[in-house]
């Protein structure tokens, strides 16, 4: 198992008196996927070895960050509405015209699984590479299997 010791950083933690905790010049101990150990970097314990040293040179590591609310599967493409809304359409007018949630609500419907799954996936990875460690995923539609 890999060990890497992380320095001269600054660190954002969920201890502390208010919802969060500060460590200025802080370290972070990683023992293969696992944080062994966070602290500032002064207090470093003893008799670490010689684990592999990255210099972080002053930036910032956050907890994993949590989406408690996002709709990632679903199909279709409501892109254009954002233009619509720019020219001043209201989302009533969008929605006379087939836009609006009616019209992903048919295009989820008429998709097969295989693409959703596929869709999702890749909406699921791309969260995940800006830091996105949990999702809770909504529907939103109130989909059935029968309609």
């Amino acid at each position: 198992m890999s060990t890497t010791l992380w320095r001269h950083a600054r660190i954002a933690t969920m201890d502390g008196a208010r919802p969060w905790g500060w460590i200025e010049h802080g370290a972070l101990l990683a023992e293969g996927e696992h944080i062994a150990w966070v602290g500032n970097d002064a207090q470093l314990p003893a008799g670490l070895g010689q684990p592999r040293e990255v210099d972080l040179q002053g930036a910032l590591v956050t907890p994993g960050l949590i989406d408690a609310h996002t709709h990632l599967v679903y199909g279709g493409d409501r892109a254009a509405e954002f233009e619509l809304r720019l020219q001043g359409a209201s989302y009533e007018e969008i929605a006379r015209q087939g836009g609006g949630i009616a019209s992903t609500v048919s295009a989820t419907r008429a998709a097969s699984d295989e693409l959703l799954f596929a869709a999702a996936r890749q909406r699921a990875l791309a969260l995940m590479a800006e830091g996105v460690t949990t999702l809770e995923i909504k529907s939103g539609y109130g989909l059935s299997q029968q309609h």
